[in-house]
């Protein structure tokens, strides 16, 4: 209904004015004096009443609240923010990372959202299993930007030259650590004969767990996560590596640290979060050029603190 009555206020005789009026008000924020009638009628090249019907549209809209304060001027009282995007036809940028089951993620798809809403050109996100999966959606130009490790983002662009780091933050942005989970509280480590679950669609865990298992004779079961806490449970699986950050992982079953050296050194890499673009993709690289990567971590952390309820 909202979206409706936009598009009919828009479509009317004041209708391009008020889009490019909408564009300008972006960057004021609530109290701050806007523009004079007179500066958008030079700025924008506008009838004095072409401009004064746009500010009408846009406070009839409820994109924005504006009070006269006689010579002092007028200022923005309220504003909608997004409703004042959407109007002046501002695109997003569209980025896809893991699904937020642990607050870690939660906490840092909040702090992107929120630092990106003071930027004209905002972040929308959307929520993928699978390092893999992702990678492959931003090749296929479904998404602007991926949000994966260090560890997986070296990887890929070991094999593909036009894969860039945009933005890389620091460790345990992505988890804290990864752990061996055993289904058998007596056991201490992954042993010999062990069933030994793998995703490979997660290039971090796949990685982790055959150098865990390098020199151990197991059975590696191909599993995707959503699986992993049920076969566990049942006895399908004797071990898997995940993140410890999963609660229900750590509140069920035995997390253990690994034996191998290597995958130790590793599995180091997968705590950093990068975010990941193509190297001709000049707008994203430049937006995030402007991303504050510690305001984002401030916001992760008062999520993982229970500080701040998270919101994506």
């Amino acid at each position: 209904m909202i979206m409706s009555r936009i598009w009919d206020e828009l479509f009317s005789k004041n209708g391009l004015a008020a889009k490019e009026i909408a564009y300008e008000l972006i960057g004021i924020e609530e109290g701050e004096r806007i523009p004079r009638v007179e500066d958008f009628v030079n700025e924008l090249k506008m009838g004095r009443g072409t401009v004064q019907g746009a500010l009408r549209i846009l406070e009839d809209l409820r994109a924005v609240t504006l009070e006269s304060r006689g010579h002092l001027g007028t200022f923005m009282v309220k504003r909608n923010l997004h409703l004042l995007k959407e109007i002046a036809g501002v695109g997003e940028l569209m980025g896809a990372m893991p699904l937020p089951y642990s607050t870690l993620y939660e906490g840092f798809a909040t702090g992107l959202i929120e630092v990106s809403d003071k930027f004209i050109d905002n972040i929308s996100l959307a929520y993928m299993r699978g390092s893999k999966q992702r990678i492959e959606s931003l090749k296929a130009r479904r998404y602007d930007f991926i949000v994966l490790s260090k560890l997986a983002a070296e990887e890929e662009i070991a094999k593909d030259g036009n894969l860039h780091i945009a933005l890389i933050f620091d460790e345990n942005t992505y988890v804290t650590e990864h752990k061996v989970f055993l289904a058998d509280e007596t056991k201490e480590k992954i042993e010999q004969g062990m069933r030994v679950g793998i995703d490979y669609t997660s290039l971090d865990q796949s990685k982790v767990t055959l150098y865990e298992c390098e020199s151990i004779d197991v059975e590696l079961v191909s599993i995707n996560y959503m699986q992993l806490p049920e076969m566990l449970k049942s006895k399908q699986l004797d071990a898997a590596i995940w993140n410890a950050d999963d609660s229900y992982m750590s509140e069920n079953f035995k997390g253990v640290s690994f034996q191998s050296e290597k995958a130790k050194e590793i599995a180091k890499k997968a705590t950093t979060s990068v975010i990941l673009t193509e190297k001709d993709r000049t707008k994203v690289l430049e937006y995030f050029s402007k991303i504050n990567k510690n305001d984002v971590q401030r916001i992760q952390q008062q999520v993982v603190e229970h500080k701040k309820i998270p919101h994506y």
